[in-house]
């Protein structure tokens, strides 16, 4: 294999999780690897800032704790994931309502082990069913039989039967299923923390594959901050692999061509950039329009009442937030001992005087004055995530032509587990394209609990 500074097998664009996820699998098949990054640092978006002993995400994304690529991607061995307790939280109706888990899903919830710690919460049927019944307990009543018996059935249908059902919009799926109480006071305001989606526009089938993984296994988060996932990938690649502040400006399946750097030469060119940079440097990919999301964190001096594992909803569109967290209960590791760390995200870019109607609506949302709470960071991306609207292939081709392939969030379905799929599927189209075998298996799901 060719080996020298500016001569390798393959060259990949971009230092993301996509990107780091291919040069892992194609430098564990024997192919020599240059990653190529434009910023400074790696990770995209799934990036953690430090300030002060607090661990601050960029975006804060979440992830689902079921899902097979967490539990079978190379180089995430050493992965702890952190859940979500069980249940969630809607502030709904100016009240919140607490879903529980019944005692033999809650108090003996299966916890699959990853790394130094406890890594999986279950949800499975039961606390599909859960979530239902805690709704039904709101003013008007919720349907709980019919939500409980479609959150069931998503969680137990094979995902190749879900992409074989007729697209449409999430609001025409989802209501033609359930009341319309059910999917504006639950389902919304979920796939708006899933997929930053608050009006439901996204594909029917987008919105299944998120609401099936929500019901299979819950939501966690990285221990330590999104950033331990590129972090991890990383470390397993050979040192020098990843050459950061290099900008391309132009590709092709033979070469790639930088500003600062010069040329380098390959066999095979893998774009693993966001969308808007993947259509620039290959004119005729389309660029997707995108969700923006705002992340604020904030400390507080004491806990808040709701001070508990739990991810708060907030069923009202007009907000300003989506959803809510006490990150440090989730995840200890992500502020100073004995301090507190809360994160809240706004969907779309932060509205005129930020600060002051955030606290306000946190105010609200934990049921405690937030007047002393501090502001630690304030980040916003306005190309967060990809949107989805039908039609939309969550599995389009990642590979041009022989020599040339494309993957990230923008090829599939947006989210960190569809794009460590999307760095599978290209990483096994170029191994076929090469010769070269895989003995990497396909991820394979975890299993429902008891």
């Amino acid at each position: 294999m060719l080996s020298s500074a500016r001569h390798t097998d393959v060259v990949v664009v971009g230092a993301g999780t996509a990107g780091l996820s291919v040069a892992q699998r194609l430098t564990a098949a024997g192919l020599h690897v240059t990653v190529l990054e434009a910023s400074p640092r790696t990770g995209g978006r799934m990036d953690t800032e430090v300030v002060d002993g607090f661990r601050l995400d960029r975006v804060g994304q979440l992830l689902g704790a079921s899902a097979p690529e967490l539990l079978g991607t190379p180089g995430l061995a050493g992965l702890t994931l952190r859940p979500f307790s069980s249940g969630v939280l809607v502030h709904h109706d100016g009240r919140l309502v607490r879903t529980v888990e019944p005692p033999h899903v809650g108090t003996h919830q299966r916890l699959m082990g990853r790394g130094r710690g406890p890594a999986h919460g279950r949800w499975g049927v039961g606390g599909a069913l859960t979530v239902a019944r805690a709704l039904a307990s709101a003013p008007r009543s919720l349907d709980q039989a019919r939500l409980g018996a479609a959150l069931a059935r998503l969680a137990a249908t094979p995902v190749p039967r879900l992409l074989a059902r007729p697209e449409r919009t999430a609001l025409e799926s989802l209501s033609a299923r359930l009341p319309a109480r059910t999917v504006q006071g639950f389902l919304r305001p979920l796939l708006a923390a899933l997929l930053g989606d608050p009006d439901l526009s996204t594909s029917s089938r987008c919105a299944d594959l998120a609401l099936r993984a929500f019901a299979r296994g819950g939501l966690c988060v990285p221990e330590g901050g999104a950033a331990a996932v590129p972090r991890l990938l990383e470390a397993d690649l050979p040192p020098g692999t990843v050459r950061t502040g290099v900008r391309v400006t132009g590709v092709s399946i033979s070469r790639v061509t930088t500003a600062e750097h010069g040329v380098f030469r390959c066999r095979a060119v893998v774009l693993a950039t966001g969308g808007r940079a993947a259509a620039e440097l290959l004119p005729g990919l389309r660029v997707p329009d995108f969700r923006a999301l705002t992340v604020l964190h904030h400390t507080a001096p004491v806990p808040p009442p709701f001070a508990e594992p739990a991810l708060l909803l907030e069923s009202d569109p007009e907000g300003p937030v989506s959803h809510t967290a006490v990150m440090s209960a989730v995840d200890p590791s992500r502020a100073p001992a004995g301090r507190v760390l809360v994160g809240s995200t706004i969907l779309g870019p932060p509205p005129d005087d930020v600060e002051r109607r955030v606290r306000k609506h946190l105010a609200t949302l934990y049921a405690c004055s937030t007047d002393d709470w501090e502001l630690l960071g304030l980040h916003h991306d306005p190309e967060a995530v990809p949107a989805m609207p039908p039609p939309h292939d969550p599995q389009r081709t990642v590979r041009i032509l022989a020599g040339l392939y494309v993957c990230g969030d923008h090829r599939t379905t947006g989210t960190p587990q569809a794009t460590l799929a999307s760095a599978r599927r290209a990483a096994r189209a170029l191994l076929t394209d090469f010769g070269v075998p895989d003995s990497e298996p396909t991820p394979q799901p975890a299993p429902l609990a008891a």
